[in-house]
């Protein structure tokens, strides 16, 4: 089990982008193990996707470095590949990416199960219990993951994420199907569990209430840079950068209340 504070994933002076045009100018980010959850915002299309992609090894740098435990994300080999594969879980806005028309969502859960013991991660999960924590009932698991809806599906994401009780969590806009008031209950078994267990999670929103909840410091990404960082509530009770001032036009009540 990895040490408190040890640095998992490292961006260091991050350029990258698509088909050479670039995206991220310069980005450092340290995701450490056992830490309080950090959250990234920012206006579309200032780069939040494409830096959860680099720090998955989606997206190879242009310069700079993306790393985990000190080698290159997007250059693991087979067997590192695999220990990451356990240890860092990403989570996307797409939920289940699946065309299999048969797979079932208990088909999909004992993979995850699996892949956590292959990576040396076992514990007492089931799938059972993974669909209770976020809140979808035993009669899913004989379901095939193309008749769930959207919501069903981004949780049912999350709970293959949680399979191999990762050391960190990456979630890219990771419930955006779902209804605020059930967000708000997934998020709390989120901060539960994840604390209790001494998961990282680096959360990539728009939804400023569902950072808030989660994350206690926050990175404003905003052309490909990181312009401010700190508690939500700190920065937006007196931006110090134009983007963050629109954040908090953008979101008036949560601005208010955080205030």
């Amino acid at each position: 089990m990895a040490q408190a504070g040890e640095a998992i994933i490292v961006a260091s002076a991050l350029h990258t982008g698509y088909d050479g045009q670039e995206v991220l100018h310069g980005v450092d980010l340290t995701i450490g193990a056992r830490e309080p959850a950090v959250g990234i915002v920012g206006p579309s299309g200032a780069g939040k996707s494409t830096l959860v992609r680099a720090l998955v090894g989606l997206r190879p740098p242009y310069a700079g470095t993306a790393t985990y435990r000190g080698r290159t994300v997007s250059k693991l080999r087979r067997g590192d590949k695999k220990e990451f594969a356990g240890a860092v879980r990403r989570v996307s806005q797409d939920g289940v990416p699946t065309s299999d028309p048969r797979l079932t969502v208990e088909k999909y859960l004992t993979a995850a199960l699996k892949e956590a013991r292959r990576a040396g991660r076992t514990h007492a999960s089931t799938p059972e219990g993974l669909l209770e924590f976020v809140a979808l009932e035993q009669h899913f698991l004989p379901r095939t993951v193309r008749t769930m809806s959207g919501g069903e599906r981004q949780r049912l994401a999350l709970a293959h994420a949680l399979a191999t009780r990762p050391d960190v969590l990456i979630l890219d806009e990771p419930l955006t199907a779902i209804d605020p008031g059930l967000r708000s209950e997934i998020l709390r078994r989120l901060k539960t569990l994840t604390t209790d267990l001494g998961i990282s999670v680096l959360l990539v929103s728009h939804d400023l209430e569902s950072v808030e909840r989660l994350c206690s410091r926050v990175h404003v990404l905003a052309d490909g840079v990181i312009v401010a960082t700190g508690p939500l509530s700190q920065l937006l009770a007196a931006p110090d950068h134009p983007v963050v001032a629109d954040l908090a036009a953008a979101a008036p009540l949560t601005a208010q209340r955080l205030r």
